[in-house]
């Protein structure tokens, strides 16, 4: 009796999770350590609906071993035909008293950053997004070579509000 109890609760709270995002259409993360300035990380977008238009972010998490107050990225999205758009992004990640801007609790904070918005993929076949580290020191040339305290990169799309 007390399982039956326990199961029913454990669905019950499952379902409430569920339904608070009912705008996701795709969420997924990669791990990264010591993100090296060369390290590419690609999502598989597959197909989507045509019909509709979505909002893209991309999720990043980080430590406290993450040394700035802004991030730059490099992203591209590859279309099914061979269409590429590819975009040089910079993100602020805290406050100029070093506060991180992110959600969370501890030492890791969750930023949703805004990519895209009422974005519509036409083309039938799959989607490829790529993320890629674009940071360098104040009057340097070369990127930084390994990038410490981002833990995982994350790409989410939602279904616009706008359609």
């Amino acid at each position: 009796m007390r399982s039956a109890v326990f199961i029913s609760f454990l669905v019950s709270i499952l379902i409430m999770i569920s339904s608070c995002d009912r705008k996701r259409v795709f969420d997924e993360y990669k791990p990264v350590r010591g993100w090296h300035k060369d390290s590419v990380v690609s999502f598989k977008l597959g197909s989507l609906d045509s019909s509709r238009v979505y909002d893209l972010f991309i999720n990043i998490r980080n430590n406290n071993d993450y040394q700035y107050s802004n991030l730059f990225l490099i992203t591209e999205i590859r279309f099914p035909q061979g269409k590429v758009i590819s975009d040089t992004l910079e993100y602020e990640m805290a406050r100029p008293n070093g506060e991180w801007l992110g959600t969370g609790f501890g030492d890791v904070k969750e930023s949703k950053l805004w990519y895209k918005e009422n974005v519509s993929f036409d083309e039938s076949g799959d989607y490829r997004v790529t993320i890629q580290q674009a940071m360098r020191r104040n009057g340097e040339v070369q990127g930084i070579e390994e990038l410490q305290g981002i833990t995982h990169v994350g790409f989410r799309i939602e279904k616009s509000e706008n359609k």
